[in-house]
């Protein structure tokens, strides 16, 4: 089947929710990507975060042989299976939580991560404490609950009404918060680095007083580490990643030579949990998972052994130390060389490791359609912020060429 052919049925017969450029991918290796033509294409989307081990990676590829041969694809999960357990014990050890459950998307956490919430407030006694607080710029998904955190009128119109009982403070703003509290609020929902608003990493103060928020109303916090988890920013965890606006004086890190820590009671996480199979997943504190009960919440096909393998093979690899050493490594590389550019359209650079967002003064809808054309693949976060988040296995000479095309094209424009 040719490239036009393929193009074809899509149109055809595929839901058009998607706007596509005009051509096929058929395959990838590391970081780049091949299509029907035999074009290749340096990959600084990663599936939107997602192949966080890049393609055809022989240590996912192995995964999957084992999990393969097994012949046991999927069984319900009212049955043991060694992988899940594995990777739930694995996923527990290297953060905050006493437990896990399973999902199949990161806006399936997040509506999980809600119920739970809401759950919790109810077995202690609160039948009106069920409203969630999420912030400007916040994106947690599209299902119901989710997308009424999502506060993007484009979004949520056309779906009204949504879940009830959401309100909104302004992002990094802690006076803001602190307005929109009271005793009727369950939790607290905040990405510490959030992704499709632009990249805007919370303040070290703005998480801490989160935290002493919930601690007050008996609320619960929630991070959605669904794009700024699992070594994405060079730490395992983006909430580690936050420090004080001075990290140099900062005595928790100490200087920033080691994690400032503000944990939550449940984090959800999804996209690269395993390598680009589907896969969600609820952290929890002990606390959290008294209050539910059996039969209180439940997905068909979440936590399958096959899956489950895979992830449990990422989870190790990109927990190493010297692995996330080196995402903050290629992290600072990048913003270096974008900071050489010294575009005029260039208005900020910021994020961590390898969630970098550039500020234009233009919007990136042409740049983005340039970078096609010269061989880079690159997404935005929003009208005007060029994202960067490509496979954690990227190479100093492909971030180098990405960084260079971007140059040529902001010249051009």
């Amino acid at each position: 089947m040719d490239k036009q052919e393929t193009i074809a049925l899509e149109q055809e017969y595929v839901l058009g929710v998607y706007s596509r450029p005009p051509f096929v991918l058929a395959g990838g290796k590391g970081s780049t990507l091949f299509d029907t033509d035999g074009n290749q294409y340096i990959d600084c989307v990663s599936g939107i975060a997602v192949n966080s081990l890049g393609y055809n990676d022989p240590g996912i590829n192995q995964a999957v042989q084992e999990a393969t041969s097994t012949g046991m694809f999927h069984v319900s999960n009212l049955y043991h299976t060694e992988p899940h357990a594995q990777l739930a014990k694995s996923l527990c050890e290297l953060s905050f939580a006493d437990k896990v459950h399973f999902s199949l998307t990161g806006a399936d956490a997040n509506e999980g991560a809600f119920k739970f919430a809401r759950r919790y407030a109810r077995e202690h006694g609160h039948s009106e404490k069920y409203h969630i607080l999420a912030f400007t710029n916040a994106f947690h998904g599209r299902l119901f609950a989710s997308l009424a955190a999502t506060p993007r009128p484009q979004y949520q119109e056309p779906f009204a009404p949504l879940v009830p009982g959401v309100r909104f403070a302004e992002f990094n703003n802690l006076d803001s918060a602190k307005e929109q509290m009271d005793e009727n609020v369950c939790a607290i929902i905040v990405e510490p680095i959030q992704g499709e608003g632009g990249i805007y990493p919370a303040t070290y103060e703005f998480l801490h007083g989160l935290r002493a928020l919930a601690d007050q109303y008996d609320a619960l916090l929630i991070y959605d580490e669904v794009q700024c988890g699992l070594g994405r920013t060079g730490n395992l965890w983006g909430h580690h990643t936050v420090c004080h606006s001075d990290r140099s004086q900062c005595q928790q890190c100490n200087g920033g030579t080691q994690p400032c820590v503000i944990e939550p009671d449940l984090m959800t996480l999804a996209k690269p949990l395993a390598g680009g199979l589907p896969i969600g997943a609820i952290l929890m504190r002990q606390k959290v998972a008294d209050t539910i009960h059996k039969g209180d919440h439940a997905s068909t096909f979440a936590g399958n052994p096959f899956t489950t393998h895979v992830a449990h093979h990422v989870v190790q690899r990109v927990s190493q130390p010297e692995f996330l050493a080196s995402v903050k490594a290629k992290g600072n590389y990048l913003k270096e060389l974008l900071e050489e550019l010294n575009s005029p359209h260039i208005k900020e650079i910021r994020g961590e490791g390898l969630l970098i967002g550039v500020e234009m003064d233009i919007a990136t809808a042409p740049i983005i359609t340039k970078g096609y054309e010269k061989g880079v693949i690159l997404v935005n976060a929003g009208a005007n912020v060029l994202r960067f988040v490509p496979p954690l296995v990227i190479t100093e000479e492909e971030i180098a060429k990405a960084v260079s095309v971007v140059g040529e094209i902001l010249q051009s424009l």
